[in-house]
């Protein structure tokens, strides 16, 4: 529980200025991943770690989307976002390892570029598989630990300074992760920097990768 309440203390402070440190980069690429892969999620929709709501644009618009942030400062901004868009989302204050919905509730859970602040992952990862319905889909937008060995050890060495001072880890083994979590993988999309930035579509069904 002290692990959570870190993240979400870092996460209230960065909330201030998210939007801006990340605008170079969100407007070079992640908006571009998220306006492709954001409208794909289908039917009763959970985003885990909403933040400040930079996915509320591109959900279909038949979507039912729940939206669930641990920090109050990040999901405030998301709600101002929410009621500027007039989207039919609904924002709750939710921490990721303890979620408070029933088993097999949502057809769809998608998560971006959270897996890498959450204490721990798997523990997330499971309750994702939990709450997804028997045959939907998680879907996850995630930088992870490279197999380069040059940009793995560049992510090792810089992993405590990234983790310090916004509670971000980038040297984590995500698909290790999934596979532990008994969920199956069953489409990878390297994105940018090699294989860094992926694109990540589950089975919510247990069972190796295949």
């Amino acid at each position: 529980m002290a692990k959570e309440k870190t993240v979400e203390k870092k996460y209230n402070r960065f909330s201030v200025v998210y939007n801006l440190f990340e605008w170079p980069v969100e407007k070079l690429l992640f908006s571009r991943w998220r306006k492709k892969i954001i409208s794909t999620a289908k039917g009763n929709v959970l985003e885990v770690g909403a933040g400040t709501g930079k996915n509320l644009p591109y959900y279909s618009k038949k979507a039912k989307v729940t939206g669930i942030d641990i920090s109050k400062g990040m999901l405030d901004k998301a709600i101002k976002k929410n009621n500027k868009l007039k989207t039919n989302c609904r924002l709750l204050l939710m921490d990721a390892e303890n979620m408070k919905f029933r088993n097999n509730s949502f057809d769809t859970v998608l998560c971006t570029f959270i897996l890498c602040s959450v204490p721990n992952p798997v523990k997330a990862l499971k309750e994702m598989r939990r709450v997804c319905k028997p045959n939907g889909r998680i879907l996850m937008i995630e930088h992870v630990l490279s197999k380069n060995r040059l940009i793995a050890l560049w992510q090792k060495l810089h992993n405590p300074v990234t983790r310090w001072l916004v509670g971000i880890n980038i040297n984590r083994d995500t698909a290790g992760n999934i596979r532990k979590a008994g969920i199956r993988i069953i489409k990878e999309e390297n994105l940018a920097l090699k294989d860094v930035f992926k694109y990540i579509v589950c089975s919510s069904n247990k069972g190796g990768r295949r």
